[in-house]
This record gives C-alpha cells, sequence and structure tokens, in this order.
C-alpha cells in the first residue's frame, strides 16, 4: 500500500491493492437516489454471501442525506456482525452524501486517490414556513418545525463524528468549515488524519 502516513495505531491488516484500486465488490457512482441505495443493497447481500472482505469504490457529487445514511448504516451493519474488514477508496469527487458513506468506515480504512476531492458542509434547507391562523397553532408549527432541525442537526452530528473519529480534527473544528462548505483535497485529508493513506 502506498501509504505517506505512519499507519494507525490500531491494530489492523492492509486491504489488498488490487481489489481497492481494480476490483471493488460494491460501488457508489453518480447521485446518491433511490436507485443506488438499492444498488448498494444488493451489492452488500452479494458480499455476504462470499467470503471475501468489502471493497467500497466511492464517486458521487452527493445527493439524498437520508439515502446516504441508509447506505452507512448497511456498512457499518456488514463490519459488525460479517467478521469480515470493509475498506473505502475515494476515487474523484466524494462530495456532500458521499462523505457520509466514508465515514462509516474506521479511518484506518478509509483511502483516497491522490486526485480525490473531498466535499463537507452542513445540509442545506430551504423551506418557506407560513404562520396563519391562532397564535397557538402558529407556535405548534414552529416548535414541529424546530424539532425537525434538531433532530436533523442531531443526525448530521452523527456523520460528522464518524468522520473526524481517529483524526486530527475536533467536531467543533469540522463543524465550522462545514458551514462555509470545505472542500478538501486528498493530501490535506492524508494530513488531518481523517483517511488513513493515498493510493495510485
Amino acid at each position: 500500500m502506498d501509504r505517506q502516513v505512519k499507519p494507525s495505531q490500531q491494530p489492523t491488516r492492509s486491504p489488498d491493492r488490487h481489489k481497492l484500486l481494480f476490483d471493488p465488490n460494491a460501488r457508489i457512482h453518480g447521485l446518491i437516489d433511490d436507485r443506488a441505495v438499492l444498488n448498494f443493497i444488493d451489492d452488500l447481500k452479494e458480499v455476504r454471501r462470499g467470503e471475501d472482505d468489502l471493497y467500497v469504490e466511492i464517486d458521487t457529487p452527493g445527493g439524498d442525506a437520508d439515502g446516504a445514511r441508509r447506505m452507512a448504516l448497511e456498512a457499518k451493519l456488514f463490519l459488525k456482525h460479517s467478521g469480515r474488514a470493509g475498506y473505502v477508496i475515494g476515487k474523484n469527487t466524494v462530495y456532500s452524501a458521499g462523505v457520509t458513506v466514508l465515514a462509516a468506515f474506521p479511518k484506518a480504512h478509509r483511502y483516497l486517490c491522490p486526485q480525490a476531492v473531498l466535499l463537507i458542509h452542513e445540509r442545506r434547507l430551504e423551506k418557506d414556513l407560513v404562520l396563519n391562523g391562532p397564535i397557538r397553532s402558529c407556535l405548534q408549527i414552529v416548535r414541529e418545525q424546530l424539532a425537525l432541525l434538531e433532530t436533523a442537526e442531531q443526525l448530521e452530528n452523527e456523520g460528522f463524528a464518524d468522520l473526524v473519529r481517529g483524526s486530527r480534527m475536533s467536531l467543533d473544528e469540522l463543524r465550522n468549515h462545514a458551514m462555509n462548505s470545505c472542500y478538501l483535497l486528498a493530501e490535506k485529508a492524508l494530513e488531518l488524519e481523517i483517511v488513513e493513506g493515498i493510493t495510485f
């Protein structure tokens, strides 16, 4: 493996370079939507039927945040219950929702190609809030929307926490960067120890 940083302190075996670069058994290409989620779940089913470790390749402009969370959950379930390792590589663009999937893997099992770029940002919301009626009814509408925002923030924080675990970046630092959209080149992600290595 072409590591440019010292190996993780946690005991771990190196991935098969050929499988990581050329023969992954699960791929996320293009926009993350319902079809991409189902394809990923199907890929995981095939991997579970065999005995190989999980190798995931990501190249995505982002997409549906909830769909990405489902993908991340399925990856975590595989890692927890299969007794096998899982590795992930970002080939080119790992934007937005794609970072959620990347973060599902332990830092020691994350890799990037040299030209890869991560885009980390807070979830965007565009919604008109219309208040029209008795005050108590309006207050209830506001409370419901506030609860929705607070839940979304909690879920987002969980994904961000996964990403920075084992890195040189704190959750607060990441959140501050994410407020203004944070593009990270592969070298910078490696410097911050968000990924284990760069390989090509």
